[in-house]
């Protein structure tokens, strides 16, 4: 089984580069099942039901996110209403939506899907260690396949997450800061692992947002609009290979490159 995972998508230059690159990527690389980061994929900051359905319309099978899920309200109903979108499970009980699903492949595969979201330099919510664990043990009850999106801020905590699941899960692929890491590997327990996917939106900026704006905000220490950068569009992501066993076998960085032929 391939799966691609394609690291924070950004705003409208994002979305761009999934709909464009996609389906290319997915024939040629054999992809099974698609994930995506789309917490930030509407103005650079949330994500609404329709930006939401134009991505799942589109061919990414489930959407996952993290702290600014709760960007736009209007996405709050319809994280109860569409099971492809997952919020973080380590939030509160009551919150909307749910932090992990079960899904099926057209072969009639399964694969479960949990996100998780990290507490140092971030919110104070429940551990992700312990919500991971639980919620592993339950979709272990019908696939060994599992894919975690663990969106946090601190190497230290995906590593130990990374270290912590291994053998449990067959990824923990990393999101948030939008830098993509060099440090893919499978663990001795045969799951894969990256500190973070990097992000699918324009390079030519500062984790998304226009070089000048997010420069001005440093030097005055002034609040500036979210202004999203448009140069430099690149896709970008992990493609994982696992096994009927749910170890993984191999995980490979991709970077792809919007370029003017597009």
């Amino acid at each position: 089984m391939r799966i691609l995972f394609i690291g924070d998508i950004v705003g409208k230059p994002g979305r761009r580069a999934v709909g464009v690159l996609l389906g290319e990527i997915i024939s040629k690389e054999k992809v099974d099942f698609t994930i995506a980061n789309g917490e930030n994929a509407a103005g650079g900051m949330g994500v609404t039901p329709q930006v939401a359905l134009e991505l799942l319309d589109g061919e990414v099978d489930v959407i996952t996110s993290g702290n600014h899920i709760w960007a736009k309200k209007e996405i709050y109903p319809f994280l109860t209403e569409e099971t492809r979108i997952l919020r973080p499970a380590n939030y509160p009980p009551h919150v909307p939506g749910r932090g992990a699903g079960i899904f099926g492949l057209g072969n009639g595969k399964k694969i479960g899907v949990l996100n998780l979201e990290g507490r140092v330099f971030m919110k104070h919510l429940d551990c992700p260690f312990r919500v991971g664990e639980k919620e592993i043990e339950e979709l272990r009850r019908e696939t060994q396949v599992i894919i975690v999106d663990f969106h946090a801020e601190a190497t230290s905590e995906k590593m130990a997450l990374g270290w912590f699941l291994d053998g449990k899960v067959s990824a923990i692929l990393g999101t948030h800061t939008h830098v993509q890491t060099s440090d893919e590997r499978v663990l001795s327990g045969g799951t894969a692992y990256i500190t973070d996917a990097g992000m699918t939106g324009p390079q030519a900026s500062v984790i998304g947002v226009r070089k000048q704006v997010a420069v001005e905000r440093f030097l005055t220490q002034i609040p500036w609009k979210y202004d999203v950068a448009t140069e430099d569009i690149e896709l970008q992501g992990v493609i994982v290979d696992i096994g009927e066993t749910g170890r993984a076998s191999d995980i490979k960085r991709i970077r792809i490159p919007l370029d003017e032929r597009h």
